[in-house]
């Protein structure tokens, strides 16, 4: 198949992409919208119309992003959403699920943390940035499927590279965790669950993709310590030299993925730097995993996943 391309590119911005869409009486939710990628995507899908829901695990820190946001006229409310506590995910499709969702952009995420573990007993990188929204995506399908057409947005990244999905001991249960592993399992399963959640539902009018937002400055690297840093290949002593995008820069193929006329009829996609993504040959730091786009694979995780939140009731 042609590979699918846009105008766009590494360096447009989100409200360029945006630009020349009218989404205005369409619903969308944004997972950790309160800083980063999360703040940028929400402020441009309300700028061009769209009732905005900043889902976030503290909503007092979101509070000035929807203030701002207000004051540019957009649409914008705040609901509780801790992914590492699927008691709260259930509680937030409960009170915010009814109305017809046309954008769901799971966005929040953790990277390269120590060795934790979510309310359920998940480890948390895979707990968060998967199970969590897992968990949310399937609880909203009716929300979805009353839209008529939806898509369903997955922030992955770059970091898929470093692991495929390890069915064999997922949560570190019997290996020695590295946190940059379980964060590769936790980017490919992002991945994974867009090829299968959009071969599930394509015929109900809900498209999914995943993405690569690209090196970006966020608080999302908090955890990163200078040896995390070196084992990537990125000395800190010398990151200015590094092209880094900017905030705006990085949403942009999350507005793109949300909007995209090119994507069209098309789903399951990896996307980076607004375009389709190509296979990632061995050395690239850029392109997409086969591993990650295997469509087994993405089924094989769609039950486990199921499994694993049904066995912590």
């Amino acid at each position: 198949m042609t590979r699918i391309t846009s105008p766009f590119g590494w360096d447009s911005t989100a409200a360029e992409v945006a630009a020349g869409h009218d989404i205005a009486g369409k619903r969308a939710i944004v997972t950790g919208a309160t800083s980063g990628l999360g703040v940028e995507t929400a402020r441009v899908l309300a700028s061009r119309g769209a009732e905005v829901l900043l889902a976030v695990r503290d909503p007092a820190a979101a509070k000035p992003v929807a203030a701002a946001i207000e004051a540019d006229g957009g649409r914008v409310r705040i609901a509780a959403l801790d992914l590492g506590d699927l008691r709260s995910v259930e509680a937030f499709a409960a009170a915010d699920g009814q109305a017809p969702l046309h954008l769901l952009v799971n966005n929040a995420g953790v990277m390269a943390c120590p060795l934790m573990r979510t309310a359920q007993g998940f480890e948390m990188q895979l707990g968060v940035n998967h199970i969590g929204h897992f968990h949310l995506t399937t609880l909203m399908l009716p929300a979805l499927h009353a839209a008529g057409r939806a898509r369903v947005v997955s922030v992955s990244s770059t970091g898929h590279h470093w692991s495929g999905f390890d069915f064999d001991d997922p949560n570190f249960e019997r290996t020695d965790y590295d946190p940059l592993t379980a964060y590769g399992r936790s980017k490919t399963a992002n991945a994974l669950f867009a090829v299968e959640l959009d071969r599930r539902y394509r015929d109900a009018g809900i498209r999914a993709f995943s993405l690569m937002p690209g090196g970006i400055h966020t608080s999302l690297g908090r955890h990163m310590t200078d040896d995390i840093r070196k084992r990537l290949g990125v000395d800190p002593a010398q990151a200015s030299q590094y092209r880094w995008k900017s905030v705006e820069q990085g949403s942009a193929t999350t507005i793109w993925a949300a909007l995209g006329r090119e994507l069209e009829g098309a789903g399951g996609l990896y996307l980076e730097d607004c375009n389709e993504a190509v296979p990632s040959e061995e050395g690239m730091r850029v392109g997409v995993k086969p591993w990650a786009q295997d469509p087994q694979a993405a089924a094989r995780l769609w039950t486990w996943t199921e499994a694993a939140i049904a066995a912590v009731g």
